[in-house]
């Protein structure tokens, strides 16, 4: 999908615009093909060695807007 294409890589900011990580994957439905959450990647160290550790999954129903960055719905509780 070319959407998904334009997603990855994103950054992902809450509604206080902290920046919560960048978006590394996305889950879709296989029968509807309907984006259903983020995979994000939270940065530091872990990210760069690959490691998922770091990760995080928001539904794409806390998604408020798409632009250049992904801004959340509200606020929300992270280990970053």
């Amino acid at each position: 999908m070319r959407i998904m294409e334009e997603i990855i890589g994103k950054e992902v900011l809450d509604n206080s615009a902290m920046i919560i990580g960048r978006v590394k994957d996305v889950e879709v439905d296989a029968e509807t093909n309907q984006m259903e959450a983020f995979i994000i990647s939270k940065g530091g160290i872990s990210e760069s060695l690959g490691l998922s550790g770091n990760e995080i999954v928001i539904p794409f129903t806390r998604v408020k807007q798409i632009g250049d960055k992904i801004l959340l719905e509200d606020e929300m509780e992270y280990d970053i």
